[in-house]
């Protein structure tokens, strides 16, 4: 298959995004990583716009091999001074010019002709030819340039020298089919398109940018310029992972691969997101957090039997261990089990009934369900096995800066009666506990309340831990919820059950 050569901006393009700004040493850091992931040419700044700037290219240049170095310059000398300086040190230095060739910026911009434009570019690519053979020279917003004008611009700077020559729709605006007929004409019309790689450069304005740099592939252009997830002006650039795994997916479809070492992708995105501070949106393709998560319970289904059956993309292949089960309340018996199975949690059939039932009311209060919420409903000590003397129908607290706690508690006793009590407290547990007291008909004295955070976030399951000193003698219970208030009560009633089957036990023991 034909390659199709890979140059990343994400150091340029993708910089530009506000409140994106590297350091030169998180700039080397990422640069390292692009040439590991495996593409073809870095676009590793743009040396004329500030010190800064220029010695963090350099410094990338001097230091990552195996890969193309080229940074932007606009069509002037200083310019390219600047980025030869900068990227000489390289094992392979480009140079990419950059100049407008639409009406809009011809006026708006530049306000000059065509042809004075047209000559600007190609002294500016013949100039550079003469410090390095390879020079880019980008048609700034083709997308909404006159077509034989823009096909002009191309004959006439590869006749200069130019070997890459980049068609960018700078503003998003055009659609595939569109895009695709820009491209094929060029490759078609220019006489001269055979002596230089043609190159496409896509902006999302319209989210149509990873579509627009599909159909350019499909009509003749064979070096993309992208950014890890998708960084850049505005809405950003086309997502270097979403092409990549495109052409991956579909090689019969395109006739085309990249030297992308894929495995790295989601490395490269984590990188790329905490080094710039800009988060991945978590639908976002490809490397997004659901990307390869399913929540649905005919889909875990399927994936459980098939992978393929909603998946089509190998997650091992982009870097990401596996697909990840969502456990919510849309979760069927079926992903359940199968989670408990992957945590090596034996459990047989009655057991996992009475758990499921457990998870879903758990899934009704939470976003998700963690592993560790379930080995916390798996366990014997939060989920005892023995008969329940006490249980709980209700309960409610009242508390404020401006009262003082109080609970009102319903519990079904051991003869089946439901018996209410109120009582207050120096906080809504301890109100609750008294409460409890007034209707078991014991005192007891609470030696320790102790609480930790099962899983992480603010929904996380509470496990509270207690131990009671009674006339009964000492007991202990554990409870976990995701209310706080409910966990403690959960283990204050578990501590009064254990001794009600501890009393049951002495008196078969004696009869």
């Amino acid at each position: 298959m034909e390659r199709i050569w890979v140059f990343d901006t994400t150091l340029r393009d993708g910089e530009q995004v506000p409140g994106a700004k590297l350091t030169g040493p998180e700039k080397l850091e990422i640069a390292r990583q692009l040439a590991v992931l495996g593409v073809d040419v870095i676009e590793a700044g743009f040396p004329a716009s500030s010190p800064g700037d220029f010695a963090a290219v350099q410094t990338i240049a001097r230091e990552v091999r195996g890969v193309g170095i080229t940074a932007l310059a606009r069509a002037v000398k200083a310019d390219i001074d600047a980025v030869w300086e900068a990227v000489r040190e390289a094992e392979q230095p480009q140079i990419h010019i950059v100049l407008g060739v639409s009406d809009i910026h011809l006026k708006g911009k530049f306000q000059r002709s065509r042809a004075e434009i047209l000559e600007m570019g190609v002294a500016a690519v013949r100039y550079a030819k003469r410090l390095t053979p390879w020079v880019q020279y980008s048609t700034e917003d083709a997308g909404r340039a006159d077509l034989a004008y823009l096909t002009e611009t191309v004959r006439a700077v590869i006749d200069a020298g130019a070997t890459v020559v980049n068609i960018p729709d700078t503003t998003g605006f055009c659609d595939p089919q569109e895009f695709g007929r820009i491209i094929h004409t060029i490759k078609n019309e220019v006489p001269n398109i055979d002596r230089a790689i043609l190159s496409v450069h896509c902006h999302n304005d319209l989210g149509m940018a990873t579509a627009n740099t599909l159909a350019a592939i499909k009509n003749g252009a064979r070096r993309i310029e992208v950014t890890i997830n998708g960084l850049g002006e505005r809405a950003g650039n086309t997502a270097l992972e979403e092409v990549v795994m495109a052409l991956k997916v579909k090689p019969e479809f395109y006739g085309v691969e990249t030297h992308i070492r894929t495995e790295e992708i989601a490395r490269t995105s984590r990188l790329v997101s905490t080094m710039t501070g800009i988060w991945v949106q978590p639908n976002k393709a490809i490397v997004g957090a659901n990307a390869f998560a399913h929540s649905s319970g005919i889909h875990q289904d399927g994936v459980l039997k098939d992978r393929q059956t909603y998946e089509i993309i190998d997650p091992r292949s982009v870097g990401i261990t596996e697909s990840r089960m969502v456990l919510t309340a849309r979760s069927g018996r079926h992903a359940v089990r199968a989670r408990i199975a992957e945590l090596g949690q034996p459990i047989d059939d009655a057991t996992f009934e009475q758990m499921y039932q457990q998870f879903l009311d758990l899934a009704d209060r939470k976003k998700e369900v963690y592993d560790e919420d379930l080995l916390a409903l798996l366990s014997q000590d939060e989920h005892p096995q023995h008969d329940q003397a006490y249980e709980l129908v209700a309960y409610e607290v009242t508390v404020g800066s401006d009262r003082h706690p109080r609970a009102r508690v319903t519990l079904r006793l051991p003869d089946q009666r439901e018996m209410t009590a109120e009582a207050a407290g120096s906080g809504p547990v301890d109100a609750a506990y008294s409460a409890m007291d007034q209707i078991i008909g014991e005192k007891a004295r609470l030696l320790e309340f102790s609480m930790q955070s099962v899983t992480e976030g603010i929904d996380a399951q509470a496990r509270v831990s207690i131990r009671l000193d009674s006339d009964a003698g000492l007991c202990i219970g554990r409870g976990v919820d995701s209310d706080v208030v409910l966990a403690g009560i959960k283990a204050y009633l578990d501590a009064w059950n254990r001794w009600a089957a501890r009393q049951r036990q002495e008196a078969r023991k004696w009869a």
